[in-house]
């Protein structure tokens, strides 16, 4: 098969990187010989997650443009201008044969370079309502992954493929309700809600729910994952009534257990968290983030609503989750639904099929 070079680019999110790195683990096992190297935004957290997972990277002074009027705006040409320099020194030095962009920061400098010298890149966009960033990148690029159906609204047709987004190989275990109940120490007899706000936690979620968990019903437990910059406050603030049946964690490392034990799942609506659930079955009530370019989490949401896979419940209205959760767990037919629906979205096989895209393309540039 011979070695091929491959440059992956992107990152600030979990939903981000852990697609990225599912694809670079994909494309070793294709091709064990490939030399892959990483470029991320300095700071944020791919420049952490992907040495970890047993890869080279490289990070960019670039940072995203506030929409808000902040002075730090004043910054952005600035630190874009020294990323594209030195994003063309790294493709020069390491010389890809494909440059793959997964969204984040560092996609556009890479990408865009990329392109200006010859190399076929390889976008995947994990929305169903995509970015600026990879619209203006689309023009140049070989070949688009997308997860949703008629993406050709935003994207060359001819250059889409539907493959799903890549997930962590460690969720695919073949583990009881039983032996995660056991790992989490938890009542067998009570159901289990999950709430997750996404790698860096959700603030609105933890204020609604920090709120409102008094009145979490005595038969039912949770596991909280808060994010590590409020789980001091989080913790702090848990009353004693309910400290029996609520777990706080900053971090949830063994995501399979945490999935495996939860009936119901209350999320953030990212794209890569959707991909997660839907592949495990997990029956799920959304609050997609506000905070979001162009409000596409609660377009990625209503995607699963309108198939009667999911419930959603507003950002604004995170006051009434324990409620609503409350409720929703315990009506068993909906979960089934809920559960049957969204596995039928379900991508199983998203990253060998962008894996194979990746290696095509880099064969035919040689």
């Amino acid at each position: 098969m011979g070695q091929i070079r491959v440059i992956i680019s992107g990152g600030g999110t979990g939903g981000h990187i852990f697609p990225a790195i599912s694809i670079a683990n994909s494309v070793k096992k294709l091709n064990p010989e490939a030399q892959i190297l990483f470029v991320g935004a300095l700071g944020k957290m791919e420049m952490e997650k992907v040495p970890a997972a047993g890869y080279e990277i490289v990070g960019l002074p670039v940072a995203g443009f506030h929409r808000k009027l902040t002075l730090r705006n004043l910054a952005f040409p600035f630190k874009l201008l020294a990323s594209m320099l030195k994003a063309r020194k790294v493709i020069k030095q390491f010389k890809p044969d494909v440059a793959v962009g997964v969204g984040g920061y560092a996609s556009g400098p890479v990408l865009r370079i990329a392109s200006q010298m010859g190399i076929p890149s390889l976008l995947q966009e994990q929305n169903s309502f995509p970015g600026v960033t990879n619209r203006i990148l689309a023009k140049k690029a070989a070949k688009i992954c997308v997860a949703y159906d008629q993406m050709d609204r935003y994207f060359p047709h001819d250059k889409l493929m539907l493959t799903g987004n890549p997930v962590r190989n460690d969720l695919l275990s073949d583990l009881t309700r039983e032996q995660a109940h056991e790992f989490w120490n938890l009542d067998a007899g009570k159901k289990t809600i999950l709430v997750i706000g996404g790698s860096l936690g959700a603030r609105s979620i933890n204020n609604g729910l920090i709120q409102q968990i008094e009145n979490l019903p005595a038969d039912i437990q949770m596991i909280w994952q808060t994010g590590k910059f409020y789980f001091e406050e989080m913790k702090a603030k848990l009353p004693q009534s309910v400290k029996d049946r609520v777990i706080v964690t900053d971090f949830i490392s063994r995501m399979d257990m945490a999935f495996s034990a939860a009936d119901l799942v209350v999320s953030r609506a990212g794209a890569s968290s959707i991909s997660e659930l839907a592949i495990l079955g997990k029956p799920s009530l959304f609050v997609p983030s506000p905070n979001v370019s162009e409000d596409h989490q609660t377009k990625n949401a209503m995607a699963l609503v309108n198939v009667n896979a999911a419930y959603l419940l507003k950002d604004s209205l995170v006051n009434d989750l324990i409620k609503e959760a409350s409720s929703l767990v315990k009506k068993e037919d909906k979960l089934i639904e809920f559960s049957k629906n969204i596995k039928l979205l379900a991508k199983p096989n998203a990253a060998s099929d962008i894996g194979n895209e990746v290696i095509k393309l880099a064969q035919n540039k040689q």
